[in-house]
């Protein structure tokens, strides 16, 4: 079994099934400690190479992703290998793309749509999720996919 993300540290977020998963904004120095075994960048483009396993969601700054399939199909994943991985999620500042996946994220582990911005507000950061449509987006976003 792999070492998990450490619930205390400040960028992991708890979900109610106790899946954790690590926010992380890339234009910060990579934390200390453990890397991630997975990570999702949402980016406008190309994100630089890492040295794990990694997939780039098309999600340009302040607006929402440009596939709504795709980032519904990549946020599944996250959320399916979560419970065995440590799994990150990453945009440029680790605010509002971050925080809107971790909202969805949150919606598909059983959160309602209408709680998931506060949930990821109290658990992740409090200025998670920056745009009106960026909320919006997430209460429109359904869990019903996941399983």
């Amino acid at each position: 079994m792999t070492e998990s993300w450490n619930p205390a540290d400040q960028a992991v977020l708890t979900l109610p099934s106790g899946r954790l998963i690590r926010g992380r904004g890339l234009r910060n120095p990579l934390p200390e400690g453990l890397e991630p075994e997975f990570a999702v960048h949402l980016l406008g483009r190309t994100p630089p190479p890492v040295r794990w396993d990694s997939r780039w969601l098309r999600w340009p700054d302040f607006r929402l992703p440009a596939d709504p399939d795709e980032a519904r199909g990549v946020l599944e994943e996250v959320w399916r290998r979560a419970p065995h991985e440590r799994v990150e999620v990453a945009c440029g500042g680790g605010m509002g793309r971050t925080g809107t996946a971790l909202a969805c994220l949150a919606v598909l582990d059983g959160v309602p749509a209408r709680e998931a911005v506060a949930f990821v507000r109290s658990g992740y950061h409090p200025r998670a999720v920056e745009t009106p449509w960026q909320r919006r987006y997430v209460r429109r976003f359904t869990g019903r996919r996941a399983g």
